[in-house]
C-alpha cells in the first residue's frame, strides 16, 4: 500500500531532509545538500523566499517504508510575471515504482488544484539559485554542489506517466589551458580602458564587497537572466538566502564584480570552489568535523564550479565577458586548479553558450524540466 504524508513535524521534516543521503548511499555521483539548508527549506525564519511562495511537502510510504518525497511549490511571483497558473514540484526523490512516482506527484497535482492552478511543471526551485533540472544525460559524471543527481529511471518514468518536456539545459567541463588565452587578455585591457570600469574583487575584501554591491550585484543579476525560463528576481530578504548558501564558499580569486564610473555592477562572474568532496565524505553535515573539509577545499580548491554570470542590458555586446574572464582566468592557472564545470546553461540562453566558443570545453552533462496539465494523477 502507498501512502502520503504531508511533513508538518520536526521529525517528519527530519526525515525529508536525509531520504536523499538513503537514496542515493551508494551512488558514487550523488553529491547531497548542506544538511542545515534541507531542514530549513520550509522554515520562514531561515528562508525567506517562503514569502512569495504557497508551500507543501509530501513523504511517500510504501508497506510502512519510506519510500520518497517531494515538494509542491506555487510561486507567486512568477505566475503573475507570466500570467500562469503553474505549480512547481521541487525536491523529488524516490524509488523505482510507478506507483510511487504518481502518489508524490498526485500529492503536488492536488496540492496546486486546490489552489486553482492548471499545469504542474518541474524539478524547480524557488529561485534560479536553486536546484532545477531533471538529469537525462551524463548519469555517470559526479553531481555538482548546485544541481541534484538523478538515477537514469526518473526520466524514463516522467514519460510514462505523461509529461513533455520543457526548459532544457547543458552542463560543460573546461580544459584547463596551461597559459591565459593571449586574445582574450589583449581584448579585456582594451574593453575596461574603453568602459571605465573598475574590477572591484581584486582589492576589495569579501564582506565590503557584499556591504557596498550585493545589493547591486544582485539588481544586476535580475535585469541580466529577466527573459530566461522559469526565473524569478531575487528580491529583498530572499537575497539574504542566497548570499547565506554561497557568500560563505566564495574565494575572491575567482570572482570578478565590474563596477563603472556610476559606482554600479556593470557586470560579475561568480565562480565557486568545489565542496563536493567534503560534503559526500560527510553526508552534507558540516559538524563535527565536516566543516575542516570544506573550508580547506574553500581556502586552497582543485576543483572549481562556474556559478553565475550577469552583465547590465547597456553593456551586452560590448566585450566586457572578456574582462570577467581574463583575471578568475588568470588565478586559475597560478593557482593549479584541475577541474573546471560549469553548472546548468539554458540551451536557449544563446549569449552563454557562444561565449565558451573559445575555450575547449565538452558538454558532459543535460537535464531538463518536464510539465503536464493537471488532473490525470489525482482521477
Amino acid at each position: 500500500m502507498v501512502e502520503i504524508k504531508e511533513v508538518k513535524t520536526k521529525k517528519q521534516m527530519a526525515l525529508f531532509a536525509e531520504y536523499p543521503v538513503k537514496l542515493y548511499k551508494d551512488c558514487p555521483y550523488y553529491v547531497p545538500s548542506l544538511r542545515s539548508d534541507e531542514v530549513n527549506t520550509f522554515n520562514p525564519k531561515k528562508n525567506f523566499n517562503l514569502k512569495d511562495n504557497e508551500c507543501k511537502a509530501f513523504l511517500c510510504y510504501k508497506d510502512g517504508e519510506l519510500v520518497g518525497r517531494i515538494a509542491g511549490l506555487i510561486n507567486r511571483t512568477d505566475n503573475r510575471l507570466t500570467g500562469k497558473n503553474y505549480v512547481r514540484f521541487s525536491r523529488f526523490e524516490c524509488i523505482d515504482d510507478i506507483e510511487v512516482f504518481k502518489a508524490l506527484l498526485g500529492a503536488v497535482e492536488k496540492f496546486g488544484k486546490d489552489y486553482g492552478m492548471d499545469i504542474i511543471h518541474g524539478p524547480w526551485g524557488f529561485n534560479d539559485t536553486d536546484r532545477e533540472g531533471m538529469l537525462t544525460y551524463g548519469f555517470n559524471e559526479r553531481a555538482t554542489y548546485s544541481t541534484n543527481y538523478y538515477y537514469p529511471y526518473f526520466c524514463e518514468r516522467m514519460v510514462e506517466l505523461g509529461f513533455e518536456d520543457e526548459s532544457k539545459w547543458l552542463e560543460r567541463k573546461f580544459t584547463i589551458p596551461n597559459e591565459p588565452y593571449e586574445r582574450v587578455i589583449k581584448v579585456a585591457e582594451k574593453i575596461k580602458q574603453k568602459l571605465k570600469v573598475v574590477d572591484v574583487a581584486e582589492t576589495m575584501p569579501l564582506k565590503q564587497i557584499i556591504k557596498n554591491y550585493g545589493v547591486k550585484l544582485f539588481n544586476t543579476l535580475n535585469e541580466s537572466y529577466a527573459h530566461l525560463d522559469g526565473y524569478v528576481p531575487i528580491e529583498g530578504k530572499a537575497i539574504d538566502n542566497v548570499l547565506s548558501q554561497f557568500a560563505t564558499i566564495v574565494n575572491t580569486r575567482y570572482i570578478s564584480v565590474l563596477v563603472d564610473e556610476d559606482d554600479d555592477v556593470a557586470a560579475f562572474a561568480i565562480v565557486l570552489p568545489s565542496i563536493c568532496k567534503p560534503l559526500i565524505k560527510n553526508k552534507g553535515k558540516l559538524f563535527p568535523t565536516g566543516f575542516i573539509g570544506v573550508l580547506t577545499a574553500i581556502k586552497k580548491p582543485k576543483e572549481l564550479e562556474m556559478a553565475l554570470i550577469g552583465v547590465k542590458h547597456k553593456y551586452k555586446n560590448t566585450g566586457i565577458n572578456s574582462i570577467l574572464m581574463s583575471r578568475v582566468m588568470k588565478n586559475i592557472i597560478d593557482d593549479g586548479i584541475e577541474h573546471i564545470e560549469s553548472n546548468p546553461m539554458l540551451e536557449t540562453n544563446f549569449n552563454i553558450q557562444q561565449q565558451w566558443k573559445f575555450a575547449e570545453n565538452e558538454v558532459v552533462k543535460k537535464r531538463q524540466t518536464y510539465r503536464k496539465k493537471i488532473g490525470s494523477l489525482i482521477e
